[in-house]
């Protein structure tokens, strides 16, 4: 019997791309697969054919052969038939995309595994965030052991093949229908076993260390940035790659400044009578430089005073944001008879000229408040 055409077996286009192709299989497979069809010998047959159809459309090259001359392009063995069906191929990676690989992800080749990422937390001040700073800090890690260069063997000896896997660092078993690939027991993936074990890092390759780091802290940095130090992480089992080191920034609490963003604001307590009657204040900046400020008169709490360009740099950029300074008008204390004199003298002759205005047309609107509610 003549085969079918493997698109028409896939029920996809001639036109269809990789992402198709594994799309329509996936979804045959799941359905014709004989676990789900016991004693189906037809839905046996129909695995068998999209697997064989899958096997060579998934492959550019077979896919180019077949795409050119047909089933006669693997005629003489040249191709998967039904007679030498498998698992090697096709149905094992979707099967292991599904589900997972045995022993916790994909297929990996042979070797130690990467080392681990660290973190470390590390405080700056407000100005530091604003100049940026060079500093260095102290991590305790895993580092390559000197003396077996990081082998984990013996000086004078090396690593012998692991027996279990013959090197691979993986192996195979048979679970009923399915053969399931998972790490090596014995070499844990390594591929190789340590007979001779080191005695300064006990066969590990790496030994426990405290080294130092120079961190470099950009100007403009935020609370919560994280800095990346490549390969400063701990080393590798068995001179397996080094992990990272990341860095958290942590700005403290300034006594002076609040920043949000590239905004710093600062408030100042001004007296009374420069609020009233004008003056002129200096106040700090981030910079570490004084600015003067000029109080208009009748200032009152709460009013802002923007200085551009008085804030805080923004990271990878030469610009720097504003500098706001709020108002806060301190009441006086601690008043002499005479300060208190003068000060009921005012609000005397405060009355007919109402230097209040705010004030008074609050306490106006609330009688008319409760008159209204009198009505």
């Amino acid at each position: 019997m003549a085969k079918r055409d493997f698109y028409e077996t896939l029920g996809v286009a001639k036109s269809a791309d990789a992402d198709e192709l594994k799309r329509a299989y996936r979804k045959l497979a799941m359905q014709f697969h004989p676990d789900r069809n016991p004693s189906d010998k037809t839905a046996e047959q129909k695995f068998k054919e999209i697997s064989e159809a899958y096997d060579v459309l998934k492959d550019d090259q077979k896919r180019a052969a077949y795409d050119r001359f047909g089933h006669a392009a693997f005629e003489g063995g040249g191709g998967r038939g039904p007679g030498d069906f498998g698992f090697s191929g096709g149905f094992a990676d979707i099967f292991e995309e599904m589900f997972g690989a045995m022993g916790g992800g994909r297929r990996s080749q042979a070797g130690a595994s990467r080392g681990s990422d660290l973190r470390y937390n590390l405080e700056i001040s407000l100005e530091d965030a604003f100049r940026g700073k060079q500093t260095t800090i102290r991590v305790s890690t895993f580092a390559h052991c000197d003396t077996c260069s990081g082998s984990g063997a013996e000086p004078g000896s090396r690593p012998a093949t692991c027996r279990t896997c013959q090197g691979h660092g993986r192996v195979r078993a048979q679970q009923g229908f399915f053969t399931i690939e998972r790490t090596c027991p014995t070499c844990q993936g390594t591929g190789n076993v340590i007979e001779k074990p080191c005695k300064s890092c006990g066969g590990q390759g790496r030994v426990r260390r405290e080294k130092t780091l120079s961190v470099a802290i950009p100007s403009g940095v935020e609370d919560g940035t994280r800095i990346r130090l490549a390969g400063e992480g701990e080393a590798g089992l068995l001179r397996a790659a080094a992990g990272d080191l990341y860095v958290f920034i942590t700005v403290t609490p300034h006594a002076f400044f609040q920043r949000e963003g590239a905004s710093v604001f600062c408030r100042v307590p001004i007296p009374i009578t420069t609020a009233a009657l004008g003056g002129a204040i200096e106040v700090p900046c981030v910079d570490g430089s004084r600015t003067r400020v000029t109080v208009p008169p009748g200032t009152q709490s709460g009013h802002q005073f923007r200085l551009r360009s008085k804030g805080m740099s923004v990271l990878r950029s030469p610009v720097r944001g504003d500098m706001y300074i709020q108002a806060v008008v301190e009441t006086p204390v601690n008043l002499t008879k005479k300060q208190q004199e003068l000060l009921r003298e005012f609000e005397a002759a405060g009355e007919q000229r109402n230097t209040s205005p705010e004030s008074t047309g609050f306490f106006a609107r609330v009688k008319e408040f409760f008159e209204d509610l009198r009505e």
